[in-house]
C-alpha cells in the first residue's frame, strides 16, 4: 500500500508541476532500480538535473535550498551532501543508466544530463573531482550555487558571488539560467608533495592543507615512490598558493574547523578573513616577518612548458606569497593576472588566460597592501610566469591533470582557448599587426589539454 501511496504521489506532484519544471524532472526509475516507471514524460526533458546541496553551507541557507528545490522538482533527484557522498550517488545512477540504456527516455535523459552544486568552493571541487574520477564517456556539465565565503568558481563562470535567495523565485530564477547556460572545459591541476620520513615519531600528527590527502604507495617501479619519503597528492581547480595567502587561509579554516558555529554569515567570514591578514602582520611584513620567511629564500621555482622543457623561474627577493591561478577569480572574485597590455604579452611570449589551456599564470605578491591593489581597476600581482607545471623545491608539484565541462552564464569572466575573439599581435617594430582571428585555434592548441580525463603516466 506503501509503494502505491508513493506512486500515486509522484503522478500527482509531476501533474502539478509547470511546464517550465517539467524541463528538469527525473522520474524516480531513472534514479533508481528500486522505483517504479510512474510519472514517466511524455516526451524527455530538455534540462534533466541532479541537484547537490551541502547543508552546512550559509548557514542555514544549504537546508533551505533542500527544501526548496524537493519542493519544485522530484525529492529523490535533490541529495544533501551530509547525509550521501556525490560519488556514491553518481555511481548508483550511472549503473541504473546503464541498466536502462535501451529506454528511450533514459537514454535522452542520460545525453542532456547536468549537475547543480550548492556550497562553497570546496564542495564545488568535491564534485568537480568526482565527476573527474569516474571517466564518463559523457560526463554532465557543472553549474555552481554560491554558498561559501569566497565563491570563486561560481563567480568565474557567471554565476555570482553572493549568496541567493532561498525561496521559489529565486530557485526557479536559476533554474532559468541553467537552461541558457553553455559548456566550457575547465582545467584540473595535480599537486604531488613529498616529505622526508620523520626520524622519530610519525606524520599521523600533522595535518595537511584540506587540498592534500595521503595515498597508499603502489608498485616499487611506481615513479611517484621515493625510498625514505612519504608523498601526497591532491587537486585543484581554482588556485594553489603558498606564503602569505597560504598561511592566512588555513589558519581562517582550522578556527572554523572548531568553532563551525562562528561562522556563518558571508559578510562576517569575509571579515574575519580580513582581520586574520591583519593579526598575521601581512600589512607590515617588511616589519614583521624576516627576510628568510620570503619564498625566494624558502625554496627553488622551476617550469615547464607543454614541450616537458624545465627552466629556473626567478622569484624576485620581495615576493612573499605566490598563487598558482587557474581561474580568473581570487579571494572573492578578484583577478590577480588582470589584463596585461597585447604589447608586453607579446614581448613575453604569453597567451590570454584561458581556462582550458593546460598553463596556469603564475602570480607573486609583496604583502597585504600588494593585494589590496587588486581593487584598482587595472590592479594586478607580480606576473611571473605561465607553465604547464611548477615545481618547488621542497618536494611540491603541480601538473596538468585533465579537465571538467562547467555551465557558464552570459556573466561569465573566464575565457576558453576555443572561442574565436580578435587578438593582437605586434611585429618586431612594435607597430600593430592585423587581428589573430582565423588561426587563433590552431595557434593555441599546442597548449591544450586531452578532451577527456586521463590519469597521468607518472601519478
Amino acid at each position: 500500500m506503501e509503494c502505491v501511496h508513493q506512486s500515486q504521489a509522484s503522478i500527482e506532484k509531476y501533474d502539478a508541476l509547470s511546464d517550465f519544471l517539467k524541463k528538469f524532472y527525473i522520474p524516480s526509475y531513472v534514479l533508481s532500480p528500486e522505483d517504479e516507471a510512474v510519472a514517466v514524460p511524455s516526451t524527455p526533458p530538455e534540462s534533466p538535473i541532479l541537484v547537490f546541496i551541502n547543508s552546512k553551507s550559509g548557514g542555514q541557507l544549504g537546508g533551505e535550498l533542500i527544501l526548496t528545490y524537493r519542493s519544485l522538482l522530484n525529492d529523490k533527484q535533490v541529495f544533501d551532501l551530509n547525509v550521501e557522498t556525490p560519488d556514491k550517488v553518481l555511481q548508483r545512477i550511472y549503473l541504473n543508466l546503464e541498466r536502462l540504456k535501451h529506454d528511450a527516455l533514459t537514454c535522452k535523459i542520460k545525453e542532456k544530463l547536468k549537475i547543480i552544486v550548492a556550497g562553497g568552493d570546496g564542495t564545488a571541487s568535491w564534485l568537480l573531482g568526482v565527476v573527474c574520477d569516474l571517466e564518463l564517456s559523457n560526463p554532465p556539465p557543472i553549474a555552481t550555487i554560491p554558498l561559501g565565503t569566497g565563491n570563486n568558481l561560481p563567480f568565474a563562470f557567471g554565476w555570482g558571488k553572493k549568496n541567493p535567495g532561498t525561496d521559489k523565485s529565486s530557485a526557479e530564477s536559476f533554474l532559468a539560467q541553467v537552461i541558457k547556460a553553455k559548456e566550457m572545459k575547465i582545467d584540473n591541476w595535480h599537486v604531488l608533495m613529498r616529505m622526508k620520513s620523520p626520524k622519530k615519531g610519525s606524520l599521523d600528527s600533522i595535518e595537511l592543507p584540506p587540498s592534500l590527502h595521503a595515498f597508499r604507495r603502489a608498485s616499487p617501479s611506481d615513479q611517484a615512490n621515493m625510498e625514505g619519503y612519504h608523498t601526497f597528492r591532491g587537486g585543484f581547480w581554482n588556485y594553489f598558493s603558498l606564503g602569505m595567502d597560504a598561511q592566512t587561509s588555513y589558519e581562517f579554516h582550522s578556527q572554523r574547523k572548531l568553532h563551525p558555529e562562528n561562522f556563518k554569515n558571508q559578510l562576517v567570514n569575509q571579515s574575519r578573513y580580513l582581520k586574520l591578514a591583519c593579526k598575521q602582520g601581512w600589512f607590515c611584513a617588511s616589519l614583521l616577518h624576516p627576510f628568510s620567511h620570503n619564498i625566494a629564500q624558502l625554496a627553488q621555482v622551476k617550469i615547464c612548458d607543454k614541450s616537458g622543457q624545465w627552466n629556473d623561474l626567478h622569484i624576485p627577493q620581495s615576493i612573499r606569497s605566490v598563487v598558482c591561478l587557474n581561474l580568473p577569480s581570487f579571494s572573492g572574485g578578484l583577478n590577480p593576472w588582470g589584463a596585461p597590455n597585447p604589447k608586453k604579452q607579446y614581448d613575453r611570449s604569453l597567451t590570454l588566460p584561458f581556462v582550458d589551456d593546460g598553463l596556469i599564470e603564475i602570480v607573486g605578491f609583496r604583502n597585504a597592501w600588494h593585494g589590496l591593489v587588486l581593487l584598482a581597476p587595472k590592479g594586478h600581482g607580480t606576473r611571473l610566469a605561465q607553465a604547464n607545471r611548477i615545481r618547488f623545491e621542497f618536494k611540491k608539484e603541480i601538473s596538468h591533470h585533465g579537465q571538467v565541462n562547467m555551465l557558464t552564464t552570459e556573466n561569465c569572466m573566464s575565457k576558453s582557448m576555443y572561442e574565436s575573439s580578435p587578438k593582437v599581435r605586434f611585429s618586431d617594430d612594435g607597430t600593430e599587426d592585423e587581428p589573430l582571428v582565423a588561426n587563433c585555434e590552431e595557434e593555441f592548441r599546442k597548449f591544450g589539454a586531452a578532451d577527456t580525463f586521463k590519469v597521468p603516466s607518472d601519478v
